[in-house]
């Protein structure tokens, strides 16, 4: 059984700042990629960054300059610095991750959702 637990949303002015956190837990061999996706009201679920276990980063283009993705792979967590936010940020954002659980099997898994919502 593999989970993951994000925390770290809320609500935001604009311009101002989040850090997400998602750890995963479980039976966990090893971690490839893990990453965060986000969804808004009315919208399909839309990559935001994702980060490899060798370091290799992916941002979607709205949030380049403003966002980082990181990771502590000896706590099996990544981390999204969200700077500047804005109004159009506002989401839920998902936890994703590709998680062997022994050396011949592997699946993607999701956390619950934390909601960010940026207003004044």
């Amino acid at each position: 059984q593999v989970r993951l637990v994000e925390s770290g949303g809320g609500f935001v002015q604009p311009g101002g700042s989040l850090r997400l956190s998602c750890a995963a837990s479980g039976s966990i061999f090893s971690i490839n990629v893990m990453g965060w996706y986000r969804q808004a009201p009315g919208k399909g679920r839309e990559l935001v960054a994702t980060m490899t276990s060798t370091g290799n980063t992916n941002l979607a283009d709205s949030v380049k300059g403003r966002f980082t993705i990181s990771r502590d792979n000896a706590k099996n967590t990544v981390y999204l610095q969200m700077n500047s936010l804005k109004s159009e940020d506002t989401a839920v954002y998902y936890c994703n991750a590709d998680i062997s659980s022994t050396f011949f099997h592997s699946a993607a898994y999701w956390g619950q959702g934390t909601q960010v919502t940026v207003s004044s």
